[in-house]
C-alpha cells in the first residue's frame, strides 16, 4: 500500500511540475529572451488545453454602435477586416472609432467561473444527501462528505460566529463558506497542467473584495454609521477630521483584501516560473550541459515551492474569508453610547 502511494505522489508531483516546464520551453521558443515571465502570468484570450490553444470569444464594443461586435477568437476578429491585432495581443478599431468596452471572455474570467461552478456543484450535491438523511440523521457518507462537513462546521463555528454575533451571524454563513472554497480552488487551478490561477488577477480579487464591501455596508447597523458620520461622545470639532478618515477606511479594507490576495498570488506563481527558468537560463548563457545539470537541484526546489504554494492557496482563503467575517461583524454589531459620554469623562 506505501508502494502505491508514493507511486502515486511521485506522479502527481511529475504533473505539477510539467505546467511551468512547458511554460518556460514555450517562453524561450517565442521570446529572445530564455524566459518570459510577465507573458506567463499575464491573462490571455485562450486556455491552454493538453499543450494546445482553446481560444476564447471577444465580445466588443466600439464607438458609434449600440451593437456589439462578437467573435469566435481574435483571428476571426482579424480576419473580418473590422480589428487589426497590435503587437501586445490587443485590437483596435480599422474604422476609426475607439473600443469602449471589451467584453471578450479571458482566461482569468474562465477559471473564476470554473471555480464558481464548481463550489455550485458540491454544495448542491452535498445539499441533496443531506436532505436525503445522509449525514442529518446518520453519520456523514465517505470521505467527501466528512471533508465537505468538517469545512462548513470550521467556517460556521471558527469563522462566522467567533466575529459576527451570535443572533447574526448564521444568514452570513453561507456567503463565507463560499467566498473560501471558491477562492480555494481558483488558488489551487493554477498548480494543474496547464491552469491559470485566477486570484493571480487583481480584478478578480477586486470583485471578490467588492462582494464583501457591498455585504458590509447594506448589513451595517445604526451605529456603524453613526461612527462614520456622527461620532457619538466625540466632540464637534474633533468630527471634522474623523469623518473622512473613517469614510477613507470604508474603503481601504476591500482594497487591503483584494490587494494581499492577489499579490500572494502572483509572487506565488511568478516565483515557480523564476525558479524553473534558471535552467533554461544557465543552458542559453553556458551550455545545455549545465543547464540539465541544473536541474537536479532546481526541480526538488520547485516541487517543495508547489507544496509551499498549495499551502498558502488555502491559507489566503482562510485569510480571505476571515476578514470578510471581521469586517462584516464590526458592521453589524450594535452598541450602546451616551451622548457626551467623552466629554463626561475629561
Amino acid at each position: 500500500m506505501s508502494r502505491i502511494l508514493r507511486r502515486i505522489a511521485v506522479t502527481a508531483l511529475f504533473f505539477l511540475t510539467i505546467n511551468p516546464v512547458l511554460a518556460a520551453a514555450d517562453a524561450s521558443e517565442e521570446s529572445e529572451n530564455p524566459i518570459d515571465v510577465i507573458g506567463k502570468v499575464q491573462d490571455h484570450h485562450y486556455l491552454d488545453v493538453a499543450g494546445y490553444h482553446l481560444y476564447l470569444p471577444r465580445i466588443l464594443f466600439v464607438e458609434g454602435s449600440a451593437i456589439p461586435y462578437v467573435y469566435g477568437s481574435t483571428e476571426s476578429a482579424v480576419t473580418s477586416g473590422n480589428f487589426e491585432e497590435l503587437p501586445d495581443h490587443s485590437l483596435v478599431s480599422t474604422m476609426g472609432n475607439d473600443i469602449v468596452l471589451d467584453m471578450s471572455i479571458t482566461s482569468h474570467l474562465m477559471y473564476f467561473w470554473f471555480g464558481i461552478i464548481l463550489t455550485l456543484w458540491i454544495t448542491i450535491a452535498m445539499a441533496r444527501k443531506y436532505k436525503k438523511g445522509t449525514g442529518r440523521e446518520t453519520e456523514p457518507s465517505g470521505w467527501f462528505q466528512n471533508l465537505f462537513e468538517i469545512t462548513f462546521v470550521f467556517i460556521r463555528d471558527d469563522i462566522a460566529r467567533t466575529n459576527i454575533s451570535e443572533n447574526k451571524y448564521k444568514k452570513f454563513v453561507p456567503y463565507l463558506f463560499a467566498v473560501f472554497v471558491s477562492i480555494t480552488f481558483m488558488n489551487l487551478f493554477g498548480l494543474l497542467p496547464w491552469g491559470v490561477t485566477a486570484t493571480a488577477d487583481i480584478t478578480v480579487t477586486g470583485i471578490l473584495a467588492a462582494f464583501t464591501f457591498f455585504i458590509t455596508q447594506w448589513n451595517g447597523s445604526k451605529d456603524h454609521w453613526e461612527h462614520v458620520f456622527w461620532f457619538p461622545g466625540v466632540p464637534g470639532w474633533l468630527r471634522i477630521i474623523l469623518t473622512p478618515i473613517e469614510i477613507l477606511g470604508l474603503f481601504t479594507k476591500p482594497f487591503a483584501l483584494a490587494v494581499r490576495l492577489f499579490a500572494n498570488m502572483l509572487s506565488g506563481k511568478i516565483m515557480i516560473i523564476c525558479i524553473l527558468g534558471l535552467i533554461f537560463i544557465f543552458a542559453e548563457y553556458f551550455n545545455p550541459a549545465f543547464g540539465l545539470g541544473s536541474s537536479v537541484l532546481v526541480v526538488p526546489l520547485t516541487v517543495a515551492l508547489y507544496v509551499l504554494k498549495a499551502f498558502v492557496g488555502v491559507l489566503q482563503a482562510y485569510i480571505f474569508t476571515l476578514l470578510s467575517a471581521v469586517f462584516i461583524g464590526m458592521a453589524s454589531d450594535e452598541h450602546q453610547h451616551e451622548e457626551g459620554q467623552i466629554e463626561a469623562h475629561a
